[in-house]
């Protein structure tokens, strides 16, 4: 898939046909294209939780916070839930300071999942000592990102900013998902 497209159709999905199986073969590649992704001074400090097992998922749900801008929405229902995660942690053994590490991660995790037929949100609202309890992550692992992932249950599309700057994504009547996107020529200053 060309670049261009591969970057248009990687949107934040919060509803997924949590049905659709992700096998953990498949986690591990995604997560293959972090490791070989950049990192700040090559300390490689990220390390990995991968879950496609319904139990394992059940515990991680309710300790994220799935889209700030929906006042009333408090995440995708049972039987739209991600069929798999992974946390994207920071290993303070190695470093206290993880820079954008994890966002470079992110971004490859997650365009590897889109040139698989996948989609998936970065997840930055979670409740960390909840889930650190929850699978008992040990002390010296800092949360610093959960991917939601499955096969994409919701159409996400980019609009054009409107004429009164309103950046605030929105859901029209028929639940599809806007993201109102600033213009080339609005973010590039000579």
């Amino acid at each position: 898939m060309e670049m261009k497209n591969l970057v248009f159709k990687n949107r934040s999905y919060r509803r997924f046909y949590q049905d659709v199986e992700i096998k953990l073969e498949t986690l591990r590649e995604l997560v293959d294209l972090a490791r070989l992704s950049a990192s700040s001074v090559n300390l490689q400090p990220l390390k990995y939780i991968l879950s496609n097992d319904p139990a394992k998922n059940a515990l991680i749900f309710p300790t994220l916070g799935w889209a700030m801008l929906l006042k009333t929405w408090q995440g995708p229902p049972e039987g739209e839930r991600p069929s798999a995660y992974i946390i994207v942690l920071g290993d303070t053994e190695i470093t206290r300071s993880f820079s954008c590490d994890h966002g470079i991660a992110a971004q490859s995790i997650l365009l590897g999942a889109t040139e698989k037929g996948l989609g998936g949100c970065m997840i930055a609202t979670v409740r960390r000592k909840e889930l650190s309890a929850a699978l008992k992550i040990e002390p010296r692992y800092e949360i610093l990102l959960v991917l939601a992932l499955g096969k994409p249950r919701e159409t996400v599309v980019i609009d054009p900013l409107g004429k009164d700057g309103e950046v605030k994504y929105w859901r029209d009547d028929k639940a599809v998902h806007h993201v109102p996107k600033r213009s080339l020529e609005d973010i590039i200053i000579s």
